[in-house]
C-alpha cells in the first residue's frame, strides 16, 4: 500500500510537471512561485541613498572649489571667473610658503613617529599577560576623547603656569615658552598629534601581527637571531604593507592637520601666525563676512594635489621594494 501510494504520488507530480500543451509538446516548468524576475534598475536603487550622501557632501563640494578657485568669489558675492590668478597671487603670499613650510614639517615629524611608535607598542600589548588588558585600553583611550579636549587638556599642562612648567620650575629648570615660541609651539602640536594617533595605529598593527606565523619567529630564535634581529628580519617585512598604509594615512592626515594648531597657537597661528598651517590659511581667509571664498578654494585645490601626490609617492616607494 505504501510503495503504491508513493508511485501514483511521483506519477501525480511527474504528471503535473510535464503536462503536454496543447501542441501536444510537454511544457517548460516554469519558476517556482514567490519568485519575480529581477529588474535591471535594482541594484542600482539600493545603493541610491549612498551614492546620494557621496554626491551631496564629497562630489558637489570639491567640483564646487576647484571651480571657485578660478573665479574671484567672496563670501556675499557670486565673484567672476579671473583664470589662474589665484594661483599666481599664491606664489607672492608669504603666508601661504609658511602653511606650506609648517604642513610639511609635520608630515616630516609626525609620520615617521605614528610609523614605528604604534607598531613597537602593538609588538608589546600583543603579549599575553596578566592586566594587559587595561594597557591595551588606556592606549586606546585617547583616539575615542574628543581633539577639542585632548587639545584643552594639553594647552593647560604646557601653559606658562602650567604642570609642566610649574615641575620643571620645582627641579631648577625654569618655565619654558612650550606655547610661546614657535618652533616649540609646533613641536608640542605634533606630540599631541602623536599621543592621539598612536592607539588607531596600533590597533591596525594588531591585525598584522596576528598573521605573521609564529614558526618565523621560533626559527629565527633558533639560528641565533635575537630580539632586535628578529625584529627587523622577520617583524618588518611581515608588516612591510601595513607600514605602508600606516605612513599613507598618516601623511595625508599630517598635512592637513588643523585642529591641534589651532588650539594650541590660536586662530593667529602663534606669534605673528609663524606657526599657521595650510588648512588654517584656508578657514582663516575663506570664513567671514568678507571671506575669500576664491582664494581660500585655491589653497584647498593645492592641499588635494599635495596629499595625493604624498599617497602616490608613499605607494611607489613600497612597489619598487616590491621589485
Amino acid at each position: 500500500m505504501a510503495s503504491s501510494s508513493t508511485v501514483s504520488d511521483g506519477v501525480r507530480h511527474g504528471t503535473r510537471a510535464g503536462r503536454p500543451d496543447r501542441s501536444g509538446r510537454p511544457a517548460r516548468p516554469g519558476r517556482p512561485r514567490g519568485v519575480r524576475r529581477q529588474l535591471p534598475t535594482s541594484p542600482w536603487l539600493f545603493a541610491a541613498p549612498g551614492l546620494l550622501v557621496i554626491g551631496v557632501f564629497i562630489l558637489y563640494p570639491f567640483v564646487s572649489t576647484v571651480v571657485n578657485s578660478f573665479t574671484d568669489r567672496r563670501t556675499l558675492i557670486p565673484g567672476e571667473f579671473v583664470g589662474l590668478a589665484n594661483f599666481r597671487e599664491l606664489l607672492h603670499d608669504d603666508m601661504f610658503w609658511i602653511g606650506l613650510r609648517n604642513s610639511t614639517l609635520y608630515v616630516l615629524g609626525v609620520v615617521p613617529a605614528l610609523v614605528l611608535l604604534p607598531l613597537l607598542l602593538a609588538m608589546l600589548v600583543q603579549k599575553n599577560i596578566p592586566g594587559i588588558a587595561f594597557f591595551r585600553s588606556a592606549f586606546y583611550t585617547p583616539v575615542v576623547a574628543s581633539i577639542v579636549v585632548v587639545g584643552l587638556i594639553w594647552v593647560w599642562l604646557l601653559d606658562e603656569r602650567g604642570l609642566v612648567n610649574s615641575l620643571l620650575e620645582t627641579i631648577g629648570v625654569g618655565r619654558v615658552g612650550f606655547l610661546s615660541d614657535q618652533w616649540l609651539l609646533l613641536l608640542s602640536a605634533m606630540t599631541v598629534t602623536v599621543w592621539k594617533g598612536l592607539g588607531y595605529y596600533m590597533i591596525i598593527y594588531l591585525a598584522a601581527l596576528a598573521n605573521v606565523p609564529r614558526e618565523l619567529h621560533e626559527a629565527a630564535a633558533v639560528d641565533g637571531a635575537g630580539a632586535v634581529r628578529r625584529f627587523f628580519t622577520v617583524t618588518v617585512p611581515a608588516v612591510r604593507s601595513t607600514m605602508v598604509l600606516v605612513g599613507a594615512l598618516s601623511s595625508v592626515a599630517a598635512f592637513k592637520v588643523f585642529s591641534e594648531v589651532y588650539l594650541m597657537a590660536g586662530p593667529d597661528g602663534g606669534p605673528a601666525g609663524e606657526d599657521t598651517t595650510l588648512v588654517m590659511l584656508v578657514q582663516r581667509t575663506g570664513t567671514g563676512l568678507t571671506g575669500r571664498v576664491g582664494y581660500a578654494s585655491a589653497i584647498s585645490v593645492v592641499v588635494f594635489v599635495v596629499t595625493v601626490a604624498l599617497m602616490l609617492l608613499v605607494l611607489r616607494a613600497d612597489r619598487k621594494e616590491d621589485t
